[in-house]
């Protein structure tokens, strides 16, 4: 696929879930396939890597957003998340996870702006922002803002990815492609608490130092990225921005704002068909 969706479609893997309780059950571990440079065109989709960025043992200090306020209607109208205090006023990695393990599966929808820069040696940095809705189980949509107009959207069942430009949609089946394993935490199947391990960062080298810096790594080994970065409001325990970084350094980040939940979002809003003298790639 062009390298403008070749890069967009892994990114999803970095946001942090809407995850849906399972009383136990453990999901499957994400097992996205290698990355590979794209072709120009698309032939054939793929679950695309991060764009490559630098190679890293901790991804370099980039300013990072101010801590979002506490979004509106987190558990009921009117109402806001209070995080359990912890007994000794000091939380370790693994309790800033389940923190934000619980602000998740306290929400049903969500919504933000986004801005998404990626990074990478052979391309250089692209950055892009958009709207991204979420919505249990399995639903999202990222509307890319002009001039590209591209789109990502899954009904829960049926994902498209559309490249406005080349006039181009890659449709996959949920159940059937690599993507879902992906994206995991987005579709409300998964919990970051069974599937990474942790350690918090030096929120102040990362210029954060009124919210938590997270490092994830995969229990498993993935060959799409070697590691995620959560910025965390210390307030609510939203992810305000995710950085997914591979071995060779790419990375590929999101910034949130303006983020709101449980909004009652339609289902319309995940239905999406390609306009008329669209390209169809099916896998």
């Amino acid at each position: 696929m062009n390298k403008r969706l070749f890069t967009l479609i892994l990114a999803l893997a970095a946001t942090p879930a809407l995850a849906q309780p399972r009383n136990n059950a453990r999901p499957a571990t994400p097992t996205p396939t290698p990355p590979r440079r794209p072709a120009p065109r698309v032939t054939t989709p793929a679950v695309a890597p991060s764009r490559p960025l630098v190679a890293a043992a901790a991804p370099a200090p980039t300013p990072a957003p101010t801590p979002a306020p506490v979004v509106t209607n987190p558990t009921g109208p009117g109402q806001r998340v209070t995080p359990p205090a912890s007994p000794n006023g000091v939380l370790t990695a693994d309790e800033v996870a389940q923190r934000i393990q619980g602000f998740y599966d306290r929400t049903t929808d969500f919504q933000a702006d986004f801005v998404q820069v990626s990074r990478n040696r052979l391309y250089g940095e692209e950055r892009r922002n958009g709207r991204v809705m979420f919505s249990k189980p399995g639903r999202m949509r990222w509307n890319y803002a002009a001039p590209n107009g591209d789109i990502i959207v899954s009904d829960g069942t049926t994902l498209w990815a559309y490249q406005a430009d080349e006039r181009q949609a890659i449709q996959q089946n949920m159940g059937q492609s690599q993507l879902p394993t992906a994206i995991t935490f987005l579709a409300g199947t998964g919990r970051i608490t069974d599937s990474f391990t942790f350690r918090l960062l030096d929120a102040n080298q990362f210029r954060f130092p009124n919210g938590y810096v997270l490092e994830l790594r995969p229990t498993t080994p993935q060959p799409t990225y070697e590691r995620i970065v959560f910025y965390v409001d210390r307030a609510s325990f939203q992810v305000v921005r995710t950085a997914v970084i591979d071995a060779q350094g790419n990375q590929n980040r999101f910034d949130f704002s303006n983020p709101q939940v449980n909004l009652n979002i339609p289902l319309t809003t995940f239905r999406w068909s390609p306009p008329a003298g669209t390209s169809i790639v099916r896998p």
